[in-house]
């Protein structure tokens, strides 16, 4: 309590930019202005320092250790969010084969917006056909999967509408691309099965500014002649990610939030809590008799963004409404669905404790009793 106090008692439920644990902040607050006994202010330190050196060097290591990364995989710190990574994955990898064709499977909108951004430097190949809603994902068994694709790209967590694959597609030895921004870090996984996994840092890893590129050593050098230097994995790589200036703090910061989940039990931790907080809100919703309905397949419920309606379609907007007004007034904010799909969604990044979500779970189970008709 005596956190939230500090907080303001807010507790901040958005998809992004997230929550930050409330340590990191404290630290950061700390540094601000004399970093280290430097005299400057954190932001302000030359990205070719020495006393950045060991912030970059610190993330990365501890990503590493977080993750199991292999020695044969390199580690980038690059701006333009996941959405530069729609462009640079292409850019970067269609001239692995010569037919410049990539599979992409289309889960929602954010893998439907890579594919189309893809559409401009070569071939894509839908690998199942468009979803009349994106509640989904297609059996494997009605896969069209392309044999000679340069590389097959997916979205690991769908943000907007909820989707998270349970498992790690099968490509047959075509390397595996995957946006992980959203999910990245709350379960264990075996890094060696993909060719490249991205992620934005402001959801599980950060403070917006940075973009974490996971990149196995044998897919780089094969980018486009036209491919922006800035987004050429093979100059990053050569240059430690400091080809231009890169975002400083936000590395700070997420090497920060790297630490506070080796201090509080690594991956393994996060991914019990994870499971513990989503598990917590899904039941409420399906013991509501309908009250509360998220249309996700149950086969695919994320569990870092949990998207639902209340009551039934006459009365979806004064419920809702009602609900986001009510724990506003309780300090339970950003819980409005995206604005293409309306709704609630709850997002339980890392940051979000299990006691923090039992208090939005009994907020749920009182506005059921005092609305349910």
């Amino acid at each position: 309590m005596e956190i939230l106090k500090e907080r303001h008692e807010v507790i901040n439920f958005s998809p992004g930019p997230a929550k930050l644990p409330c340590q990191v902040l404290m630290q950061a607050q700390k540094d601000l202005t004399n970093y280290n006994g430097t005299g400057v202010s954190v932001m302000e330190l030359s990205h070719r320092s020495q006393d950045f050196n060991k912030i970059l060097t610190a993330a990365e290591n501890d990503l590493r250790d977080l993750l199991d990364i292999p020695e044969n995989y390199k580690v980038l710190f690059l701006q333009g969010g996941g959405t530069g990574q729609f462009s640079a994955v292409p850019c970067n990898l269609l001239n692995l084969k010569p037919g410049q064709t990539a599979d992409y499977l289309v889960t929602g909108c954010w893998s439907a917006k890579a594919a189309k951004e893809a559409e401009k430097y070569g071939k894509v190949n839908y690998v199942f056909p468009k979803q009349n809603s994106y509640t989904n994902i297609p059996d494997q068994s009605e896969w069209n999967l392309n044999p000679e694709a340069s590389y097959v790209y997916y979205c690991d967590n769908e943000t907007v509408h909820g989707v998270e694959f349970q498992f790690i597609p099968e490509t047959n030895g075509v390397p595996l691309v995957c946006d992980m921004s959203s999910n990245i870090l709350t379960r264990k996984f075996d890094v060696s099965k993909f060719g490249v996994i991205f992620g934005g840092a402001q959801k599980n890893i950060g403070c917006a500014g940075c973009t974490v590129v996971i990149i196995r050593e044998d897919l780089i050098g094969k980018q486009m002649s036209n491919t922006p230097t800035v987004f050429c994995y093979k100059t990053q790589v050569g240059n430690n990610s400091l080809y231009n200036t890169p975002p400083t703090y936000s590395i700070y910061i997420m090497g920060l939030v790297f630490r506070w989940k080796k201090e509080h039990g690594g991956v393994k931790a996060m991914e019990e809590n994870s499971r513990q907080k989503s598990e917590m809100i899904y039941d409420i919703i399906d013991n509501s008799s309908g009250f509360f309905c998220c249309p996700v397949n149950k086969k695919c419920r994320s569990r870092t963004n949990v998207p639902f309606r209340i009551g039934n379609p006459d009365s979806h907007d004064v419920l809702e409404k009602k609900f986001i007004d009510m724990a506003a007034e309780q300090g339970m904010i950003q819980l409005k669905g995206h604005r293409s799909v309306g709704g609630i969604r709850v997002s339980l990044y890392n940051a979000v404790t299990v006691a923090e979500t039992k208090l939005l779970a009994e907020f749920m189970k009182d506005f059921l009793a005092k609305h349910r008709n």
